[in-house]
């Protein structure tokens, strides 16, 4: 198992972070489906990229697995939002087709 140093590691953490913090504010302030898709598989991605550093250390594996089934069950809410979101959209436009969709949530 390859061992990380701890430089490398918080860079990790910190990028995981702003990629989350980008994809939460960017969740709150969706207004069409596209770009609540795109925010919700950048929380997953950042939680997944913060799984890699506790992978890389042998004492931290367990927990590392417990987290990672933590992921995959939030992985398995953001679809669910996903289906929902969907749902209302096919509810109030009587479609889902993208071209019904306010282009980045503005009225043009």
């Amino acid at each position: 198992m390859v061992a990380i140093d701890m430089t490398t590691a918080s860079i990790i953490y910190v990028t995981s972070f702003v990629i989350l913090l980008i994809g939460y504010l960017t969740a709150i302030s969706s207004k069409d489906v596209i770009r609540l898709l795109i925010s919700l598989e950048m929380m997953f991605g950042a939680v997944f990229l913060a799984l890699i550093p506790l992978f890389s250390v042998a004492i931290l594996a367990n927990a590392a697995f417990g987290i990672a089934i933590v992921t995959i069950f939030t992985s398995s809410g953001e679809l669910l939002i996903l289906i929902a979101a969907i749902g209302i959209l096919d509810r109030q436009k009587k479609d889902i087709h993208t071209n019904v969709i306010k282009i980045g949530g503005d009225r043009v």
